[in-house]
């Protein structure tokens, strides 16, 4: 297993100083959010590209996969009834699977809650058949598209793995997988997370893993415990990417990244 960090931990660093930062932690990737490297990273041009997987590689690093797909620019939405509105979003979902494999990246993890809330059944009609566009446009780019199921009340639409499933299931592309956020699945899942995991990942349709405390904290900053969720992970054989999403970085996103890969990686150490 190879830890990343969700590079807007770090964001007010240059992205070079990010990369060297990540690099003397220990961690082996950046799982970018594009709005961290601006409004329009979705259309960045290729020298610009070539800059951030040179400062990848020169630190020792992989961009490991991009998250937070539509939080930038302003105004996208999969579920608008403007046609308009939603064709835009769909161009910068697109956008973003060949950004993502033009960095080297493995995975697009598919959050966004505020830009996939639905109001009536149109609206998740609306969603799939964006979801079905960027199913098959990963499968021409060689990444993975991953449903992340989210927690109420931040996300109105696909909250738990069964309902991740059954999206997936129906989509039917090897290219479109489901994942567990460990905060998410937390709070909406029947069962600990680690027996989730049990569950799902033997179904070949679980693609990624994200550890964030339900405290919002990163692992090992709160009262979530990890050991049984990475044991779960090295008993079903899984041996993709970690990320580490924590959305309150105390007392600084530096700090608090050191923190969460100390603890993980004593847990994999133990659990070896």
């Amino acid at each position: 297993m190879k830890l990343s960090l969700c590079n807007e931990v770090i964001r007010e660093l240059p992205f070079e100083r990010q990369c060297a930062l990540a690099a003397a932690l220990g961690y082996r990737g950046l799982e970018v959010a594009p709005f961290t490297l601006g409004d329009d990273a979705w259309r960045m041009p290729a020298a610009r590209r070539g800059e951030v997987r040179r400062a990848c590689s020169d630190a020792g690093l992989e961009v490991s996969g991009l998250h937070w797909l539509l939080a930038a620019p302003a105004g996208l939405s999969i579920a608008s009834a403007d046609r308009a509105v939603w064709q835009r979003s769909l161009d910068v979902m697109l956008a973003s699977i060949e950004l993502c494999a033009e960095l080297g990246g493995a995975y697009l993890v598919h959050g966004s809650p505020a830009q996939r809330r639905v109001a009536d059944p149109d609206d998740a009609r609306r969603i799939e058949e964006a979801w079905a566009a960027a199913a098959a446009a990963s499968e021409k780019a060689g990444v993975v598209y991953c449903l992340e199921p989210l927690a109420r009340p931040d996300c109105n639409f696909v909250n738990t793995l069964r309902e991740a499933e059954a999206v997936v299931r129906r989509l039917g592309s090897p290219a479109f997988k489901l994942m567990v956020d460990t905060l998410a699945s937390g709070l909406e899942e029947r069962e600990p997370v680690a027996d989730a995991i049990r569950r799902w990942m033997p179904t070949g349709l679980m693609a990624h893993v994200q550890f964030n405390d339900r405290n919002k904290r990163g692992p090992g900053e709160g009262a979530d415990k990890f050991a049984p969720v990475v044991q779960a992970l090295r008993d079903t054989g899984y041996d993709g990417w970690i990320a580490m999403e924590p959305f309150i970085y105390e007392p600084d996103g530096p700090t608090c990244a050191a923190r969460m890969i100390g603890y993980v990686q004593g847990l994999l150490e133990q659990s070896a």
